[in-house]
Order: structure tokens, then C-alpha cells, then sequence
């Protein structure tokens, strides 16, 4: 006899995640099931922009001009364990009402869950000097714009989240959405110049030993690893799938089309992180520059080297249209993690300009001192830290995941739960030989 899962309580109006947005779309309950899955729509690609923000150009330009297209191996792995992570996040969401932060706040003690939500800040700051660097090396490519003023300027981009939030979720969803679009479509008509081996492409997508081996590929594969799969995304995630109103007996299904959403969001991500890693590699890495790791450096070459001045436009405006995209979600993370480990809110503008003030330290005195260079290799730092800082996500993430207490009949199948401890399991052992290679040991 099958268990029908049982409505979980209403949580109170200062208890629930990101009030503003708070079961603010409707899902027509007795509509076609295509137009119930279409009010599903959304959330998925709020949380793919992170999936292909700035810091991912350094690690997949590095990794394809370095290594050339061995590394898509990485990029397909990390897409995997994202879509099966993101998947299990809108579970949980969906199932108990709450959040990734307010669970841990609910169920860890206190100095645990000090210490997670520090940790989680200082993933969204690493994510926000990607983003914050990412942005003004386009506005530096596209007007001329110096590297170190575009650096400051970021910070206005808390006016944008303000007004899409004041919008509503769906006109945040839809802009977003279309901007994802608007770069996989730079990204295509840049495979198209850049004219890749395909079979080789291919043969990039299987496993190669050489990965653990390298150390500096090693070091790179990481990097793709973090930039791939966000820690604060899992807290993200968690929070914008219960912007959907749907009855409580609809639960399973909401569950079901909330994780169609974000892998197929996932898989747009996965191409365009593929586009960036493949351009290089058949570019760069087959034209003999193979330390190519600035993006300013990619965009002077690719012209020449193309033979297209179209390809390098194309990749200042796509590189512009991910760094406004992913300023959004940062910002909505900050709020989950905050009100959720703390019980503390502050308007989205203050939370955003807190955040960066955090990050435009470091790229400012970076900037400053060594240029464009040290702005790379700030980039590539910054996913590492991501990469380190993803199991104290991952680890409770799939603890709630096997909650039978709190998520009842809707807890995870078996085998999303050992592959997700696998997942969990393959992110900490990679993180571990990092750091001995790095202290020497």
C-alpha cells in the first residue's frame, strides 16, 4: 500500500524563505499537466546563472588553452553532480517547507551552524569577486572603460536587483532566462569560427588519468569543479523553489517538475560551460598559446586567430551578459543564507552592497597592484575556494536528503542518496589531494 505524503505545516509569515517571493506563483491545479510543468519553469535558471558566471570563463579558458579538450571530462562530471545535488535541493525545499539554512539552524548546534553560515558567506564573497572582476574586465573589452573604475562601478548593480525584485519573480525569472539564451547564442557563432575537431571534442567527454596525475591540471579540474558546483546554490535552490503556490497533496509532482526545471536548465549551462572550454582549446591550445588564462588576453587573440572581429565582440558581450546575470543570484543566496543560519534580514540593496564591499577589497588592492594579471589568477583562486568550501553544503544537504523524520514518504530515493554521498564523498577526496599537493605532501 503506497503512503501518500502528508501536507507539511504552514510555516509562519517570518519563518519562510525569501518573504517578497513566497508562493507568489500560482500553479493552475486543474490544468493541463504541460501548463502546470510550464509554472514550474523558472527557479531552474536562477540557479544554472551560477553555473556559468565569470569565474568559470578562467577556469574553462585556462583548462582548454592549457590542456585542450581534456578537461570536459570535468565540466560533464560537475554538470552531472549539479543536476542530481540541485535536484535533491528542490526536494528538500519542496517537502519540508524550509530551507538548506534554516534546516541546518533547525537541526545543528549552534557553534555547527555558526560555523556553516560563515562558511556559506565566504562562498557567496568568492562568488561575488568573480562576478565582480568579470564584470568589469566587459566593461573594460566593450567601452574602454579602465579595469580598476569598472571594478568600483560594479557595485551599482544592486539598483538592478532592486528593481527586478520589485518587478516580481517571474519578470526576474524571464529576464534571466533570456539572457542564458542570449549566451548560448554568442557562445554558438563562436564554435561555428572557432571550428573545432568534433571527434576530438568528443573523445574530451571520457575520463583520462592524467586528470590526478597533473597537478596543475589537477588544479584547474578543481577550479572547473567549483565554478561548476556552487555552494550557495544549494541554498538558493532550496529557498525559490517555494515561490510556487501548489496544493500540499501535489507535493510529488511539484518535486518531479522542479527537478525537470533545473536539469534542463543545468544542461543549457553545461553547453555553454562546453562552448567556453572548447573555444579555447581549438583556438588557443591548437594555435600553440597554451597559457592563455586572462580573459583580456582571449579577447585580443581571438580575432587574429579567428579571423573574426565579430568572435571577440561576441565574447565581451556574452561575458557582460553573465556577470549582470549572476550579480541576481548572488544576491538572493546572501538572503537565504543569512535569514535562514541568522534569523537576521536586511533589504536586498544593503545585503547586496555588504556583500560587495566584502569582495571589492581584495579586487580593488589586486587590481591595482597587478593588473590584469592578478585579476586571473584572482579568478581561478576564487573558484578553488568555492571547491573547498562545497562539502560544508553538500554534506547536509544529503543528511536532509535521508531525513525520514522530516521529509516522510517524500525522502530521496536510494539511489540518489548513494550517489549523492558518492558525489559528496569524490568532492571531499579531490579538495584533500589539493591541499597536500599544496602544502607539499
Amino acid at each position: 500500500m503506497l503512503t501518500r505524503p502528508q501536507p507539511t505545516p504552514a510555516a509562519p509569515p517570518e519563518a519562510v524563505s525569501l518573504p517578497e517571493m513566497h508562493r507568489s506563483v500560482a500553479v493552475p491545479a486543474a490544468a493541463s499537466r504541460l501548463r502546470r510543468l510550464l509554472a514550474f519553469v523558472g527557479p531552474g535558471y536562477l540557479v544554472a546563472v551560477g553555473y556559468m558566471d565569470p569565474g568559470n570563463w578562467a577556469t574553462a579558458l585556462a583548462g582548454g588553452s592549457a590542456f585542450g579538450y581534456t578537461l570536459l571530462f570535468v565540466a560533464l562530471l560537475s554538470s552531472l553532480m549539479a543536476m542530481l545535488l540541485q535536484g535533491l535541493c528542490a526536494r528538500i525545499g519542496i517537502a519540508t517547507g524550509r530551507d538548506l539554512a534554516q534546516l541546518c539552524r533547525e537541526r545543528f548546534p549552534q557553534p555547527v551552524n555558526l560555523a556553516l553560515w560563515f562558511l556559506a558567506e565566504i562562498a557567496i564573497c568568492a562568488t561575488d569577486l568573480a562576478e565582480l572582476i568579470g564584470t568589469a574586465i566587459a566593461l573594460e573589452l566593450l567601452f574602454g572603460i579602465p579595469l580598476l573604475l569598472g571594478v568600483v562601478l560594479t557595485a551599482a548593480d544592486a539598483l538592478l536587483v532592486l528593481w527586478l525584485q520589485h518587478k516580481g519573480v517571474r519578470w526576474l525569472e524571464a529576464l534571466v532566462a533570456g539572457l542564458i539564451f542570449a549566451v548560448f547564442g554568442c557562445f554558438a557563432a563562436q564554435l561555428a569560427m572557432a571550428q573545432p575537431i568534433w571527434s576530438e571534442v568528443l573523445a574530451g567527454y571520457f575520463p583520462s588519468s592524467e586528470i590526478l596525475t597533473n597537478d596543475a591540471m589537477l588544479y584547474i579540474a578543481i577550479g572547473i569543479l567549483g565554478a561548476t558546483v556552487m555552494p550557495h546554490n544549494l541554498y538558493l535552490h532550496t529557498a525559490v523553489v517555494q515561490s510556487r503556490a501548489y496544493a500540499p497533496e501535489r507535493r510529488r509532482e511539484a518535486i518531479r517538475f522542479a527537478s525537470i526545471d533545473s536539469t534542463v536548465a543545468l544542461c543549457l549551462a553545461l553547453l555553454v560551460n562546453s562552448a567556453i572550454l572548447i573555444t579555447a582549446a581549438a583556438v588557443f591550445h591548437a594555435g600553440g598559446r597554451t597559457e592563455v588564462a586572462e580573459i583580456q588576453e582571449a579577447h585580443v587573440l581571438l580575432a587574429p586567430m579567428v579571423g573574426s572581429a565579430m568572435a571577440a565582440t561576441l565574447f565581451a558581450v556574452a561575458l557582460l551578459l553573465c556577470g549582470l546575470n549572476a550579480t541576481v543570484t548572488a544576491t538572493l543566496a546572501g538572503q537565504v543564507v543569512m535569514e535562514g543560519f541568522l534569523g537576521l534580514r536586511l533589504p536586498p540593496p544593503l545585503r547586496r552592497l555588504v556583500t560587495r564591499g566584502v569582495a571589492i577589497v581584495p579586487a580593488v588592492i589586486v587590481t591595482a597592484l597587478h593588473g590584469a594579471s592578478g585579476t586571473a589568477q584572482l579568478l581561478i583562486l576564487s573558484q578553488v575556494v568555492l571547491s573547498l568550501q562545497l562539502p560544508f553544503a553538500v554534506v547536509p544537504l544529503m543528511l536532509f536528503a535521508g531525513d525520514k523524520a522530516r521529509l516522510g514518504a517524500l525522502v530521496a530515493p536510494l539511489w540518489q542518496r548513494v550517489l549523492g554521498w558518492a558525489a559528496a564523498a569524490l568532492i571531499i577526496a579531490l579538495n584533500v589531494k589539493l591541499l597536500a599537493g599544496m602544502v607539499g605532501l
